[in-house]
């Protein structure tokens, strides 16, 4: 083929033919043969060879623009700028020791034991397990020496319980490859995404785009949580008004410790809220892909995206099977405690220490939540909304072929699960929080009832259980 173009008159392309049509991609430099080498100088300098671009879309017709309509930048690692805010700030923690490996001509993550990343996170563990250990014999000497109420005792054995968190970062080491793994399938199925429809993945939450969603998140999140940890310890510090040097030294790990366990829950929720997004994106085009032509390829070529996508949607939970196993429970036990020791002063009625505990208790109950419940959102969109635009085909204007592929998709959105399985424990879904919810009240009514039975103390024993727990906080 011939192919001209004159900058002052515009573009023309000739006909091609069906070789080069297959390679989707022209020369947009081209120049004369008589026009193939200039002259500096009495030395002779040859042209760079002509460029190379991709075609724009799969019918190699040109938009209305001139030379930028037959070229265009493909974005990679969509997903992952989704997640990049949160997966950085985690990374900064000491929690994801991954690193980029160029593979050929693509970057995929992998975890390396003996790379910076994990000598990095190894320097920040060590640092806060000597520092925890500070803090935590500090509490044990507190529970030690409480005497008084029942209650009294719970609250002390919170602030132990909320130490319990640092286990989240080797446990996230032990899954970080698995991590990796996930993120590499995300890349994968942008690029079978791209060259069935011929478009790149675009995900938006009600017009804002989910990688700002996430940066919003990653400042706000542990802004207001080293706010909240903060108010929790001064008021329940027995009432005292003077904010001293230990306080504040003891302070600083619950602020580590509480940032970590929502930005985690953070990581989370946007993975679901990608797994929805995509999802829905892939039903819409599916739909619209049916309403002009419907032959069997492009139908199987839907099918296996679906499947691709239910399999990233299981191995979301799969992935941090054990972290967020170890979160639900560790929520479900903090949860608990809280809110005991807020009903168990009901009778005295309620004090400043109260509004710690209710912070504690909502902040808590909030994050569970949302761990549930964006986790059915997104089982729910891949396979339940899926099946629902599969049924709504209209398969009488159909070939048969194209018939028995939608069949064939139904029955396979029937046969795979795309529910999030915690490696085989658990669901996570709206039932797994009604049943942590029943399991609590159950619970709370036995502590209740055990708080009844235990005699009344004498009447000077609050006075002197505050004046201890006021000695040991200091």
């Amino acid at each position: 083929m011939s192919l001209f173009f004159n900058t002052d008159d515009g573009l023309h392309l000739e006909r091609v033919n069906a070789t080069q049509m297959a390679k989707r991609g022209i020369f947009v430099n081209v120049k004369s043969a008589n026009d193939d080498h200039r002259v500096e100088g009495g030395i002779d300098f040859l042209e760079p060879p002509p460029s190379f671009y991709e075609m724009e879309n799969n019918l190699s017709i040109s938009p209305m623009r001139r030379r930028d309509a037959f070229t265009k930048t493909i974005k990679k690692d969509i997903i992952f700028d989704c997640l990049q805010p949160i997966y950085n700030f985690l990374r900064a923690f000491g929690v994801f020791p991954l690193t980029k490996v160029k593979n050929g001509e693509t970057e995929e993550f992998q975890f390396r034991f003996k790379s910076r990343a994990m000598a990095y996170s190894l320097v920040i563990f060590i640092f806060l397990m000597i520092y925890m250990s500070y803090t935590f014999i500090k509490r044990i000497e507190i529970v030690q020496n409480v005497e008084g109420r029942f209650e009294e005792a719970v609250i002390a054995y919170l602030f132990i319980v909320n130490l319990l968190p640092i286990f989240i970062v080797p446990i996230m080491w032990y899954e970080a490859k698995k991590v990796a793994s996930i993120l590499n399938e995300w890349s994968d199925f942008e690029k079978i995404y791209y060259k069935t429809t011929g478009k790149q993945l675009e995900i938006a939450d009600d017009g804002v785009e989910l990688p700002t969603k996430a940066l919003v998140i990653s400042i706000l999140l542990p802004i207001l949580s080293t706010a909240s940890v903060v108010l929790t310890h001064y008021v329940i510090r027995i009432e005292e008004t003077d904010i001293e040097t230990t306080f504040v030294l003891q302070v600083i790990p619950y602020c580590y410790l509480d940032t970590l366990t929502y930005m985690v829950g953070a990581f989370w929720y946007i993975s679901c809220e990608v797994l929805s997004h995509s999802a829905r994106i892939l039903a819409e085009d599916f739909q619209k892909a049916l309403r002009h032509i419907g032959p069997a390829a492009m139908v199987a070529s839907y099918r296996a995206m679906w499947l691709q996508l239910s399999k990233i949607t299981r191995h979301t939970g799969t992935t941090t099977c054990y972290t967020f196993t170890f979160i639900n429970l560790y929520l479900f036990f903090v949860i608990t405690l809280s809110v005991y020791g807020l009903m168990s002063q009901i009778s005295e009625g309620f004090g400043m220490k109260d509004i710690g505990l209710a912070i504690t208790a909502l902040c808590n109950v909030s994050l569970l939540f949302f761990i549930c419940d964006k986790a059915h959102q997104a089982a729910f969109n891949v396979k339940t909304i899926f099946q629902k635009k599969i049924l709504m085909v209209e398969l009488s204007w159909m070939n048969s072929d194209a018939q028995v592929e939608i069949n064939m998709f139904l029955r396979a959105t029937e046969m795979n699960q795309a529910n999030i399985n915690l490696g085989g424990f658990f669901d996570v879904n709206r039932t797994l929080f009604k049943s942590l919810g029943g399991t609590m009240v159950t619970y709370l009514v036995v502590l209740l009832q055990f708080q009844i039975s235990i005699p009344s103390e004498e009447p000077n024993a609050t006075s002197y259980r505050a004046r201890n727990i006021s000695h040991y906080e200091s």
